[in-house]
């Protein structure tokens, strides 16, 4: 009786820069945020220092957004991995990315804020330090 094979894991590749379109960025974060509203990225990409994706077989299944002030300081905006892709640590791997291409261009601090519940992630597993900082809402 010949043996089952083995199913391997598929390849998941991380890209600086690749070129995105607002259906396939939509298409990731309505199933990774609850609430999504559809937007057009355009100008946030346009704006951006850049970004980090998780690609497996062609499909984004992460992002991560890095934004600059054109000088020292960097942020991270907008993580987001599939769903099914969590807890296989895609989503450490593209900040540390991003915190790669942040000091590549220059910046001494990259900058992230969240919800409560991802405290964990980015204190234990990216390295984030906690910081006192304000907020306004504008809207």
């Amino acid at each position: 009786m010949p043996r089952p094979r083995e199913v391997q894991p598929k390849m998941i590749q991380y890209v600086r820069n690749p070129p995105l379109d607002s259906r396939q960025l939509n298409e990731l974060f309505g199933v990774s945020w609850a609430n999504w509203r559809e937007r057009n990225f355009t100008s946030i990409l346009a704006h951006s220092l850049g970004c980090v994706c998780a690609f497996q077989d062609d499909r984004l299944i992460g992002y991560v957004n890095v934004i600059s002030d054109g000088g020292i300081h960097t942020f991270i905006l907008d993580t987001a991995v599939r769903p099914e892709c969590r807890r296989q640590g895609v989503g450490t791997r593209l900040v540390r990315e991003a915190a790669v291409m942040a000091r590549d261009a220059g910046a001494v601090w990259l900058h992230v804020d969240f919800e409560p519940h991802l405290t964990g992630f980015y204190f234990r597993s990216c390295g984030f330090t906690s910081t006192a900082a304000g907020l306004l809402r504008l809207m």
